[in-house]
């Protein structure tokens, strides 16, 4: 449990000082404002660090912060020795974030699921029963029609 402690306490350490260092260190234009690190994730043996990012551009702008991510990893694990103070320096794996996408094809999906709940809506409103509103016989109508005959 304490090793899970520890691996934890260096994500978020990783996290911050590689968010950090690019927003004010590292002058690579393809790593402008609209790289964002969203999670980092450490082995249990604390030697390779995966840091997720997500990119607010078209492909072209992901592939070239991507680019530019790889370039600036040496500088990167520079800042995060020196912040951590650990003996081996975990090495940086930089993996673009799928949860956007994700996101965005869920709330597609959501739209194409309200968009059709709205057309059966519609068909339905002027609709009637095709037979009673109420087709469940109840206790005592058994008895009427009895009588009835």
């Amino acid at each position: 449990m304490a090793d899970n402690a520890r691996a934890k306490r260096l994500a978020d350490l990783i996290r911050e000082v590689v968010a950090q260092k690019l927003q004010r260190g590292i002058k690579d234009p393809r790593l402008g404002t609209h790289v964002t690190i969203t999670d980092t994730r450490v082995t249990g043996d604390l030697r390779e660090a995966t840091v997720f990012y997500t990119v607010y551009g078209d492909d072209e702008e992901r592939a070239a912060a991507a680019a530019g991510l790889e370039s600036a990893k040496g500088v990167l694990r520079s800042a995060v020795g020196a912040a951590a103070g650990v003996k081996f320096t975990p090495t940086l794996t930089f993996v673009a974030d799928a949860l956007p996408d994700t996101a965005k094809t869920i709330e597609d999906l959501l739209d194409k699921a309200r968009q059709s709940d709205e057309k059966v809506r519609e068909v339905s409103a002027g609709a009637a029963y095709a037979g009673d509103a109420d087709p469940y016989k109840k206790p005592g109508e058994d008895d009427e029609d009895d009588a009835a005959e």
